[in-house]
């Protein structure tokens, strides 16, 4: 009986619950609100638009590098010697005008040179001089020979002819034969003499020139005795002391050029050719193989900034484009001149552009064509929200060619006089009703940053 009882109870447990459920249930079904309808449409959502025109686009390219002088010096001993003078301001980072005197080594070995060989040459003058008068003195005397042999030769034909007649005896003849003989052979010994007088004159001009040679060399090494400042300089590293010996190929000291600076920038190679595109000629001339000749390098305006340091900047242009791309970020390798980077130094302020450096660049040249240009945020994952004539929201797809800061140039899918949503509407249902605004401000900004004018607060 028990259990028969806690059967019957569980039952009707379940019963009641379900009974109490379908009273709910209808209750609920019966109390319920009907939604209200209306026929007045939503209110129009309120955005600001542009309006898309081509502008003028000035194409950009960014990088960073490292800034290191135009020109360096590394002075290397030539001569050795003693260093017997040096200037009191030779350290490194010291800054000197063209023409100061830094070094000078001992000179007394190198003027004892230059003294010996111009009086050697001083004695081969002399040689010459005295070969000359040989060569004249041995040609008169020859001409007297000449002539007595001729007298000669003309006597003895005539003792040759008496002798045929009988007229003179033939020992005689035969001592005007000996006589000739003897004059003819005191002509052969003076012409003689005089041919050999040409090889002694190249002798003489050999041991000459070779004096000559070593003149000239004493003078050079006495010259590099001497280490003046060929322009106007900041010392580096300097490895020398005053009275130090110093050895032929020792280093001295190194020095920096102050009339220019370079910086070799890396430059993404994407941005550096739609940059190089729009400098370079459609058709090439024949034959031309120098890149600058290809491209006009000059037109590629160039602003250089010191990292961390805002405010800080310099103007360049670019001269070359290094051979190669970077190995470890195949960049482009842009190398920047700046002119006279001490000219308008104030430190700390304004440092100068020096060694070491780390610099970021802005290249930028005009572009060849106007552009079709919104701001990257009016972006929505490739589509742009545009309005149309009924002030409809239109959401289209679009192409873009390139980004550029917080810019965007659209290659296909806008049209010129077309507007264009530059806020951000949530949500964006394709033909929701607008509210437009055309906002002229953000048009005027889109313009000149397309031109490349700098935003308030932004750095090259």
């Amino acid at each position: 009986m028990t259990a028969l009882a806690q059967r019957l109870g569980r039952v009707l447990a379940i019963a009641l619950g379900l009974a109490v459920g379908v009273v709910l249930l209808v209750l609920f079904v019966l109390n319920r609100q009907t939604p209200e309808r209306s026929d007045t449409p939503p209110a129009p959502v309120a955005v600001a638009v542009i309006e898309a025109q081509p502008l003028a686009f000035r194409l950009e390219a960014r990088g960073h590098g490292i800034a290191r002088p135009a020109e360096t010096w590394q002075a290397v001993a030539n001569v050795s010697g003693r260093l017997v003078e040096r200037h009191p301001a030779l350290e490194s980072g010291a800054l000197l005008p063209e023409g100061t005197l830094l070094l000078a080594l001992d000179p007394s070995r190198y003027e004892l040179a230059i003294a010996e060989a111009e009086a050697e040459l001083a004695s081969l003058a002399g040689d010459l001089a005295q070969l000359e008068a040989e060569e004249a003195n041995t040609r008169r005397l020859l001409d007297l020979e000449r002539q007595a042999l001729d007298l000669a030769e003309q006597e003895l034909s005539r003792i040759e002819r008496l002798a045929a007649s009988g007229s003179v005896s033939t020992s005689q003849r035969d001592a005007q034969r000996r006589s000739t003989l003897g004059q003819r052979q005191a002509v052969t010994s003076l012409e003689n003499t005089l041919a050999l007088l040409p090889p002694r004159r190249d002798i003489l001009g050999a041991q000459r020139e070779r004096a000559s040679v070593r003149l000239a060399q004493a003078h050079r090494d006495l010259a590099d005795t001497r280490f003046v400042a060929p322009y106007d300089l900041r010392l580096g590293e300097v490895d020398v002391e005053l009275h130090q010996f110093v050895a032929v190929g020792q280093r001295l000291f190194e020095a920096d050029s102050l009339a220019a600076a370079e910086v070799e920038a890396r430059i993404p190679f994407s941005m550096m050719r739609r940059l190089l595109g729009s400098v370079a000629p459609a058709e090439l001339p024949p034959g031309t193989l120098d890149l600058s000749e290809r491209i006009d390098l000059d037109a590629i305006a160039a602003e250089l900034a010191l990292v961390g340091a805002p405010g800080v900047g310099w103007e360049g242009r670019v001269v070359r484009v290094a051979s190669g791309l970077d190995p470890a970020t195949r960049a482009v390798r842009v190398v920047v001149r700046v002119e006279a980077p001490w000219r308008d130094a104030r430190p700390p302020d304004r440092p100068p552009l020096q060694r070491d450096m780390y610099i970021r660049v802005r290249l930028s040249a005009p572009s060849s064509e106007l552009r079709l240009v919104v701001p990257a945020s009016a972006l929505h994952q490739g589509e742009l929200y545009l309005v149309n004539g009924q002030d409809r929201l239109v959401r289209r797809p679009v192409s873009v060619a390139f980004q550029q800061g917080d810019l965007a140039v659209i290659e296909a899918g806008l049209a010129p006089g077309e507007r264009v949503v530059v806020d951000d509407l949530q949500p964006a249902i394709e033909g929701m009703a607008l509210s437009v605004r055309r906002d002229e401000a953000t048009e005027a900004r889109l313009a000149a940053r397309a031109w490349g004018d700098a935003v308030s607060g932004e750095q090259p």
